[in-house]
């Protein structure tokens, strides 16, 4: 009658050993789901967050004229700030370069240069052709 009886109870442990195995395995799956919604939730605000970055970024650069641009003929060459709102300006129409003082209220030409003055500009694709022949 002992083996019997131990029989049954370890029949009866072994069961319930395998319900609780299946409801932890059932409530593992279920908290896997909201921490992959989580994480995915989390890496699309974060490439909204950069979108909105990119786009304000490209807001500024054509809001302050941050871009130069090469197609006019009229080119600012040198700005130089004075103070808050005044500031000497060497633009260049055509081949004649002009010194302009710029203020909140007006523009004055104070010296048209009879020689130019040559202004060497290396863009960004020249300097990392440079640092990699130095390599």
């Amino acid at each position: 009658m002992s083996t019997s009886v131990i029989l049954s109870l370890v029949a009866a442990t072994q069961a319930s050993v395998a319900s609780v195995a299946n409801e932890s395995a059932a409530t593992a799956t279920k908290v896997a789901e909201p921490s992959q919604m989580a994480a995915a939730a989390s890496m699309l605000g974060g490439l909204i967050l950069v979108l909105l970055l990119i786009f304000a970024l490209a807001y500024l650069l054509r809001r302050f004229n941050l871009v130069p641009t090469n197609h006019s003929v009229l080119k600012t060459i040198a700005v130089t700030s004075l103070g808050q709102k005044e500031r000497l300006v060497l633009v260049q129409v055509g081949e004649q370069q002009y010194l302009l003082g710029v203020s909140g209220q007006q523009v004055n030409l104070i010296d048209k240069l009879a020689e130019p003055i040559e202004i060497e500009s290396t863009s960004f694709a020249d300097k990392l052709r440079q640092a990699k022949l130095k390599q």
